[in-house]
């Protein structure tokens, strides 16, 4: 796991040395130990290094035996030990044992179909000196990041964005079109940033520069296969295909050179990982947890639980709204751009913890988007089900119910809220009854009357992009479109979150052969009895205690709407309100006071979007006002978190 960064010089006087180095010290914690350059006076490519695998040999940038072809990679290819046998009966002569050589020798042998070889996590760029150009990757899920800009004088990349903006040619500006995206989910879903001008190559992709012309080809290699017709499989069967799938993508990502332990916590996935740790290894497993003081909000006693059940060394860490809010304007930094889900911050406290102890964790990231495991799948179905039923009823009736639901006050408050999380007090369109009902912090009512500029893109097309492109059943629609969405996002926090702390985080939910198998399971094995994942929990039922597989699914909750109403937290209002700043330019503070009042008040829950404008200004801030040394040791004063052995 490293951090790469480099540059093409397009014209001659656009580039040096000393702008790479810039790059990579702007990701030094992603390789503490280590750094390498190489350049030719047309290709720069830099370095940072955090050794995993083959510690002493595998240094990079490396090259081919012929120093023609030169790579900077980030991530693991598990099966590299595999490959290799073949590589060198085709005469490629090896000098490490480290999986970059074994990118280097199959791109000599395959060219860009060597990715189509290759199974972990990568985003790495390899220069050809003979042609003259730089072929990129990403892998297949987008687990590890690659970030890249071009104009009519460079072609430059970095796993993070804060390392393209060292570079002299690249400047930062805000992409305010983008800002209606940003506002309903927290990120943006396409190729571009909310960098004007800086792109993510997306996942499963590859990018081919050709820098005597500059023109830049990007070819898809994979996809996440459609549901074909159903397979003449028991329950029993596909069970237990399942659990031997999961069984070798854990154990394949036990490959190590250095210390690796588990996320813990305590929910049925990070839990049948770590209890199949537990079997495979001999040395005890370390895991890893983290909760608040509030306990309405934390899950380390189900962690606990786990942990004593299959006998892990168990550590915890326990956070506090100062901590929280304190961190938060590095982590932002971390991330690069606003950061969508509060869930982060935790991430980064017990990422910090397993720095302590290890250098690579595993997590059960991945299998709620493979096996339906969060709620509003099943909300959606129900509500799509009545919703299509309800359409017999006349226009005006099903109008006259939603106003009714919006605005009367025979109806308690909670009551309504409920109603209006349903078929009835929604249209019956996707977006109104999926998106804005599940995902949207604020709607399109409330970006129109909130935002002082227009409104840009439509914050939606990515996603449905994806949804209409797949066929088969709404369940299908629904698991593809979070995958190529929602997931990629979570997996830039778990990449960003842990890569702070300069340790590796691996996915073994995300396998692909493993989502690719997901992909063939019939719907009625992930969702039955009102319940998601049903063909996990049987897989696990061996593995773990019974109440700790079924039971209700927190979803990693954070006390943020009792944070925003305490007095003690009044510097984080005063922020949002603040006049004559970033988030002044775009929003109508006016609306944002209001949305505080209600918030304080308990008349509303805005705490959704409260967040959304709370990382909008302090990313601005930081960013595009120049003010990062006036937020950079917290929001609040600083109190140090409680760590527990």
């Amino acid at each position: 796991m490293c951090g790469i960064s480099g540059f093409i010089k397009l014209k001659p006087v656009t580039g040096s040395a000393a702008d790479l180095r810039h790059m990579m010290e702007a990701i030094r914690h992603r390789g503490p130990d280590g750094h390498g350059v190489h350049e030719d006076g047309t290709a720069f490519l830099g370095h940072r290094r955090l050794s995993i695998i083959d510690v002493a040999g595998g240094h990079q940038p490396m090259s081919n035996e012929a120093g023609t072809q030169w790579i900077t990679f980030n991530g693991e290819i598990f099966n590299h030990a595999s490959i290799r046998p073949e590589l060198e009966a085709a005469g490629h002569h090896y000098v490490t044992r480290c999986d970059t050589e074994t990118i280097v020798h199959a791109y000599e042998q395959y060219g860009p179909a060597c990715v189509e070889k290759f199974r972990g996590m990568f985003a790495f760029a390899i220069w050809d000196s003979h042609r003259q150009t730089l072929f990129c990757a990403r892998d297949r899920l987008g687990i590890k990041p690659f970030y890249y800009f071009q104009n009519d004088r460079i072609f430059a990349f970095a796993s993070e964005i804060k390392a393209l903006l060292r570079h002299p040619e690249i400047r930062s500006a805000f992409a305010e079109e983008l800002l209606p995206e940003y506002l309903t989910f927290g990120y943006v879903s396409s190729d571009q940033t909310l960098y004007r001008g800086i792109r993510k190559l997306m996942p499963g992709h590859t990018l081919t520069l050709d820098a005597r012309t500059g023109s830049v080809s990007i070819r898809q290699y994979w996809d996440i296969p459609a549901p074909g017709s159903l397979e003449t499989k028991s329950d029993e069967e596909w069970i237990r295909e399942c659990r031997q799938r999961l069984e070798e993508t854990v154990r394949m990502r036990l490959m190590s050179d250095v210390p690796l332990g588990m996320f813990l916590s305590g929910g049925l996935d990070s839990s049948a990982i770590a209890a199949l740790m537990k079997r495979m290894r001999s040395e005890p497993v370390k895991t890893f947890a983290v909760g608040y003081k509030e306990a309405a909000y934390s899950e380390l006693a189900y962690a606990r639980q786990v942990s004593q059940a299959i006998g892990t060394d168990h550590h915890e860490i326990v956070i506090t709204s100062d901590d929280f809010f304190n961190a938060l304007p590095r982590l932002i930094w971390h991330e690069d751009e606003p950061i969508a889900w509060p869930s982060s911050v935790s991430l980064y406290f017990v990422s910090k913890l397993a720095a302590e102890h290890v250098t690579v964790v595993l997590t059960g990231e991945g299998s709620d988007e493979l096996f339906a495991g969060y709620h509003r799948y099943q909300h959606y179905l129900f509500n799509r089900r009545w919703a299509d039923a309800y359409k017999v009823a006349p226009s005006f009736l099903r109008k006259g119910v939603r106003n009714t639901i919006d605005s009367s006050t025979l109806i308690s408050r909670d009551l309504r809220r409920k109603l209006q999380h349903t078929f009835l007090g929604r249209d019956g369109s996707v977006e109104s009854l999926q998106l804005d009902n599940f995902y949207g912090a604020f709607s399109a009512s409330e970006r129109n009357a909130m935002l002082l500029k227009a409104n840009g893109s439509n914050p939606y097309e990515s996603y449905l992009d994806y949804w209409n492109s797949r066929s088969g059943s709404t369940l299908a629609q629904m698991l593809y479109a979070d995958a190529k969405t929602y997931l990629v996002e979570l997996l830039m926090k778990q990449d960003q979150m842990s890569m702070a702390c300069s340790i590796e985080s691996r996915v073994p939910f995300l396998d692909h052969p493993f989502v690719e198998f997901a992909a063939r399971v019939p719907d009625h094995l992930k969702i039955r009895d009102k319940s998601g994942k049903y063909i996990m929990k049987k897989a696990a039922e061996d593995l773990l205690p019974h109440d700790i597989i079924y039971r209700t699914k927190m979803g990693f909750p954070t006390p943020l709407r009792q944070w925003f109403r305490d007095k003690e937290n009044d510097p984080i209002v005063s922020l949002l309100l603040r006049r004559k700043s970033f988030l002044s330019e775009y929003v109508n503070l006016n609306y944002v006071e209001e949305l505080v009042a209600k918030q304080r008040g308990g008349v509303e829950d805005a705490t959704d979007r409260l967040w959304r404008l709370l990382n909008l200004q302090v990313w601005g801030e930081m960013v595009f006002a120049g003010r990062r040394e006036e937020y950079w040791d917290g929001l609040l004063t600083t109190a140090p978190a409680r760590v527990m052995a």
